[in-house]
């Protein structure tokens, strides 16, 4: 496939934590899908008032834009793209510490085929609705046909394969685009976590505990995947989980799962490197980020 010239538009936004069992971090309801599943440098990364529409004119000096693609395919005959897939052609995000847009898309009708390469034939399906969330997800980039955006799942199973925040395309026709306000920006080092719009900064928290370092928090771009309260996870004190779209650089899952998302929740022991990945936050501040919807980008920066 060709890429013909046409006019194009570019974006820019941005986006934390692995999901852990056991008071630890990890998807553990994930485990058997009863309850759960268990810096950008300052110009890199969106400013600090996201852009009210979602696309901009690209430049001359841009790369040439994707051939449009009109191609009708069954969804059905497409791999599932979930928070439990791992599916090898789906690359991982080659800039990791980059932009997101104020975008968001979301399929129409039953799903979206997504594809590694806008040339080439798609790899898989992102599914409009799914139980544990995922559907919702930020845009990276963007032109007329199509957007990048940041997916669930993983490429590969740790410590043989990279299981780190995974992207593809989708086609502008298959999906809705909406806005978002803010976006969530973690620093480690720092140890804050503020919610940016264009109102300023929420600091929501400025004490809090990350991965360890064998099992280290991922670091950058990732998104909200999924928010519930999980009553058997003793530890969250009936808080809710609020579940990422990256999962552990390290661990293949956890507690037995076979899945090792990161999250924010609450635990009682909120400082230093301690976690299985996830970020161990207080009731008031986890609760905050609770109110997020879907798809608001997270960035977290070492």
């Amino acid at each position: 496939m060709t890429r013909r010239p046409h006019p194009a538009a570019l974006v820019a936004v941005v986006a934390v934590g692995v999901l852990a069992a056991s008071g630890y971090g990890a998807l553990a309801p994930l485990r058997d899908l009863a309850a759960a599943t268990d810096e950008p440098p300052a110009a890199a990364a969106l400013s600090d008032a996201p852009t009210s529409t979602p696309v901009a004119q690209a430049t001359d000096a841009g790369p040439a834009p994707y051939a449009r693609n009109d191609t009708l395919y069954d969804i059905t005959a497409l791999p599932l793209i979930d928070v439990r897939s791992v599916n090898p052609a789906v690359p991982v995000d080659d800039d990791p510490m980059g932009p997101v847009t104020s975008s968001l898309a979301r399929p129409l009708g039953a799903g979206a085929p997504v594809f590694a390469d806008p040339t080439g034939q798609p790899v898989g399906h992102l599914p409009r609705d799914h139980h544990y969330g995922g559907t919702t997800v930020p845009v990276v980039d963007a032109q007329a046909d199509w957007v990048k955006v940041l997916l669930p799942g993983r490429q590969g199973v740790p410590p043989e394969g990279n299981g780190g925040q995974t992207v593809g395309w989708l086609r502008v026709a298959d999906v809705e685009l909406t806005t978002t306000p803010q976006y969530v920006e973690v620093h480690l080092a720092a140890n804050t976590i503020d919610i940016v719009s264009a109102a300023g900064r929420e600091r929501v928290s400025e004490q809090f505990a990350w991965g360890k370092p064998s099992t280290p928090t991922p670091t950058g771009r990732t998104f909200v995947m999924w928010t519930t309260v999980v009553p058997e996870f003793r530890y969250t004190q009936g808080h809710p989980m609020v579940y990422l779209g990256v999962q552990s650089p390290a661990m293949a899952g956890f507690d037995g799962g076979d899945v090792a998302v990161t999250a924010f929740h609450y635990y009682r022991a909120r400082e230093g490197d301690t976690s299985f990945g996830c970020i161990y936050l207080d009731g008031p501040a986890v609760d905050r980020l609770a109110q997020l919807p879907a798809g608001t980008p997270v960035l977290i920066q070492p």
